[in-house]
Parts: C-alpha cells; structure tokens; sequence
C-alpha cells in the first residue's frame, strides 16, 4: 500500500478543490493545490476542504465510490437482488484480487479517509475559526470516518485503520482486527454523538450534511451488527422521541427532495456538466424507452414481494422490448440532471430504523413492541399486520428489510453476512457460491506495496 497511499496523498491535495458549493454557506473560489499546512488557516477555505468530503461521496456518479453507488449495484448482484447484462462477475462471486470494482472500493475510501484525516487534525489546531465551531466540524468528520469503517469493515473484514495524514505511517500500516475496526467506529460516533447537536449544519434547513440524529442512525445499525439490542433499541428510540422525522405517506414519495422520512441525505448533482442526478438513477434506469436495463431485479427478489405490496409497483419498473419483459430498479426515478431536482440521494431514513428497532426488540424479547415497529413499515407498504408466531418473527423482519431496503447502501448483502445465513442462502441460489466470498479480497496493488497486508482467506 506504500506506494497507492502516496498516489492517495497526492490525490487528496486536489481533492480540497472538487467542491459543490450548495453543501455548506462557503465563497464561490473552491480551494485548488492548497498545501495542508494552509488549507485550515482560513475560515472560507476550511469550509471548502469540509464540502470537498461530501463531494467525494459521488452520489452523483454513476460509476460511484464506497460512498455511494458502487456499493449499491456490486453488492446487490454479489447477494440476490440484481443482475446486470454485461457481466457475471459479481452475480457469481467471482469477483478476485485484480478486479476494478474490487481496487475503487478500497481506493475511493482510503482517498477521503486522508481528506476526512486531513480536515480532523487542520480543524483542531486552526485559529481561523471559534472553538465550538472547530469541536462541531471536527465531530462531523469523525462521523464521516465512521460511516467510511462501517462500509470497509463489512466489505473486507479487518482494514487498516489510517487515523493519521503522516506518510511515513500510513504507508506500512497493517491490517487492524474486525474488533479493533468497530472500536474505532464506536469511538468516533461517541464522539460524534456529544457534539452534534438537531440541528442541521447545512445551509437553507437541508439534511445534506449530519447532525446529531444521523450519528444516531449509524450508531443503532453498529450496535445492530455487534448484536448489543439494548442500546440500538435506545438509539432509535431517541430518533423516534426527536419527532424530527415521519414516515413518508407512500413508498413514492420516500426518496424526494422534501421527504420527512429522510434522516440524512446528499444532493447529487447541481451542475449540469454532471449529466445524471444520482447516480443510482444513471446506473440504474434505462437510458431510453428503446434500451434494455443494463440492471435487472432477481427473479428470487421479484418473487418474494406479497401480493398487493405497494413498493413493487413504486419502486420496481418493467419495459417490454422485442417480446422479452424486463424488471428493474426504480426508487430514484431522475436518471439525468435537473436544475430543480425533486430528488435527493438518501443515506439514512426512517424505515430502516424502525426496522432496526423491531429486531433488536425482537431479541430482548419485547415481541410485542417488536410487531408494532415492524408494521408501521409494513402498513406504509399497503400490507396487512403481521399475524405470525414468535418463533417466525425475526425471520418476518429479516424478510421485510429484504424488501423495503432493496437498492440501497448493500444492506441485503450485509444483513446476510450478520446474521450468519450467507453461505444457506445463496448456496440455495448459486452454483457458484463459495463462502470466501463473503469477504472481497484486498487488491493485488495493495499486497505488492505494502508487505504487511495479507490476503483474506480463500483467494
């Protein structure tokens, strides 16, 4: 890694500059080749490196990074909700350790890692700028990292933990435990958690950038994954008790601009040159009436929704061509640029916390609390209450965020591996399956620069 993480360094100078001005209240000179040392000496270019962040998180790619769609539509077709016509890497897990996608996960991250490093320690030690404002920037930032982990973590497995901008140590830095990823994780969101306050830091009432509740959020699905109930229950709880955020009235309207469901979002393009607004929309939604998706939904996805479920017609499309029938994704329904865009690409909303809730309280045993959570999301959805045992329940919500968080942010693939039912599933599904590919492997660039990294298992 030596030698990527210096390309890395070298990247992040420039990085400070590819900024979208609509994130936060800054000037119109986005910084450009600014040296560390001087980027943090002013409280407009300060803000500049901050927006930077948000900009690397690609939303509006549709090629994406580990912020934002390349997560969604590889590790959709890696667990089983989505096929893609040009290739069958990732739908038969076969992806290995010179695979593109595979290195732009690791690399994507590793870059904003060094911003969001850069910006932590530029930020505690300027004087450009008051110390509760230095304490809430610093505080986001660590969010970020956090968020960043999270996505790491459950990609590779244990990963470096690069806290620092210094080359000297970063360039060596070995793989770190599984355990010591989400310490570091729990830490920051603490953090984050003390500082942040419900307000929004961003400009005009938006949610483009976190506060206090999006921390929340984060925090209850690491809690959810270490499997410590008690506190994702609280975590939501507090989320719920804000009274910030409703239920959006229909699975249309979830992912606009102006949802209520929404906890943290970003605003995808907002310049034209861009071409495409989100870049789940681009890669996602066919490019005319006369082209065939490139991604297509499942068949095993396709057949689990319930008869009548409102988010099959809402969030599922099909166009017919040539006689052959073709379902594809549809949450965002803008597949290019618009000047005044009604939607937004959503990182955290409320569903995926209620569901969070109904299975954390489903394991301390509050089976009761654990139904009514559950069929909120599933009376938004035009579907009956749940009216099974307890025994089936767990099971139940396992099943309703196979559907409701379909599309988005790996969570299909990630909630396989955390609940230790990977290997039957997809087994079931794919004669290719091997359970190696549970974890991706490290790129082959990273093993040659840097010795003290090791290959996960099986590859």
């Amino acid at each position: 890694m030596k030698k990527n993480l210096a390309l890395y360094i070298v990247a992040a100078v420039g990085l400070f500059a590819v900024s979208c001005n609509k994130l936060v209240d800054i000037p119109d000179h986005p910084i450009d080749q600014i040296s560390e040392g001087t980027v943090f000496s002013d409280s407009a270019d300060i803000m500049s490196a901050v927006t930077g962040v948000y900009s690397n998180f690609k939303a509006n790619t549709s090629g994406g990074s580990i912020g934002a769609t390349l997560v969604t539509v590889n590790m959709g077709q890696a667990a089983d909700e989505l096929t893609y016509a040009y290739s069958t890497t990732y739908i038969n897990n076969a992806y290995t350790a010179d695979d593109g996608a595979v290195s732009s996960l690791w690399s994507t991250a590793y870059s904003n890692l060094y911003q969001m490093n850069a910006c932590i320690a530029g930020i505690s030690t300027t004087s450009a700028i008051s110390e509760a404002r230095k304490k809430a920037l610093v505080a986001e930032m660590k969010f970020d990292r956090a968020f960043y982990y999270f996505q790491l973590v459950n990609l590779f497995g244990g990963v470096p933990l690069v806290t620092v901008t210094d080359y000297n140590v970063t360039a060596t830095q070995p793989r770190a435990s599984v355990d010591e990823v989400y310490q570091l994780i729990q830490a920051d969101l603490a953090e984050a958690r003390s500082v942040l306050t419900a307000t929004y830091p961003s400009s005009s009432g938006s949610k483009i950038r976190p506060n206090l509740y999006t921390a929340m959020a984060l925090s209850a699905k690491v809690f959810l994954y270490r499997q410590q109930w008690d506190s994702a229950a609280m975590m939501v709880n507090q989320i719920l008790a804000s009274g910030l955020y409703t239920m959006a009235s229909t699975p249309s309207t979830v992912f606009l601009q102006t949802s209520n469901e929404v906890i943290w979002n970003l605003p995808g393009s907002v310049v034209s040159t861009s071409n495409w607004q989100t870049g789940e929309g681009y890669a996602l939604l066919p490019s005319s009436i006369y082209t065939a998706p490139a991604y297509q939904i499942n068949a095993l996805l396709l057949n689990s929704f319930e008869a009548n479920d409102l988010r099959k017609t809402a969030w599922i499309l099909q166009s017919t061509l040539y006689g052959s029938t073709y379902y594809y994704p549809a949450k965002y329904k803008n597949r290019t640029f618009s000047a005044s865009p009604t939607e937004y690409y959503v990182m955290f909303r409320l569903a995926d916390m209620y569901l969070v809730l109904a299975e954390a309280e489903a394991h301390l045993g509050q089976t009761g609390n654990a139904i009514t959570h559950l069929n909120i999301v599933r009376s938004r959805a035009g579907l009956a209450g749940y009216a099974g045992s307890d025994q089936d329940l767990l099971t139940a919500i396992y099943h309703e965020r196979r559907i409701e968080m379909a599309f988005e942010w790996g969570n299909r693939w990630y909630d396989l591996k955390r609940t230790g039912t990977i290997d039957a599933v997809l087994s079931a599904g794919k004669t290719t399956w091997q359970p190696r590919a549970a974890l991706l492997p490290i790129p082959t660039s990273q093993l040659t620069a840097n010795v003290y990294l090791t290959q996960n298992e099986g590859y």
